[in-house]
């Protein structure tokens, strides 16, 4: 029985070292984390104001589209205008010819 209790001692060794391991790495861990929290919230606030930034950047590019746009609508309102008044001066003028004629007879 002398192998068995060899092979007992070893593997109760390695279960042992391998706790003790696990308890280590635990420990690292943990120090890790600690350690890198101030980063991560840093990280965080920073990632958080270039949200913003980049938040307030498209807003503002977005109400210069808004405003462009409306200018190319008002640019549009003013050549219909422009046009009807071209038509209705038009339609006048023949109206006026039309009238001329039937006036000289």
């Amino acid at each position: 029985m002398s192998f068995m209790e060899t092979l007992k001692g070893w593997f109760g060794k390695a279960k042992e070292t391998a706790g003790e391991a696990m308890d280590k790495v635990e420990d690292i861990a943990e120090d890790i984390g600690e350690k890198a929290a101030p980063m991560v919230d840093k990280a965080k606030e920073s990632a958080g104001g270039a949200f913003d930034k980049a938040k307030d950047f498209a807003g503002d590019v977005k109400d210069k589209v808004e405003d462009k746009i409306d200018d190319i609508r008002g640019e549009e309102t003013v050549a219909e205008a422009t046009e009807a008044a071209e038509g209705a001066t038009d339609a006048a003028e023949a109206k006026v010819d039309e009238v001329k004629d039937q006036l000289d007879g």
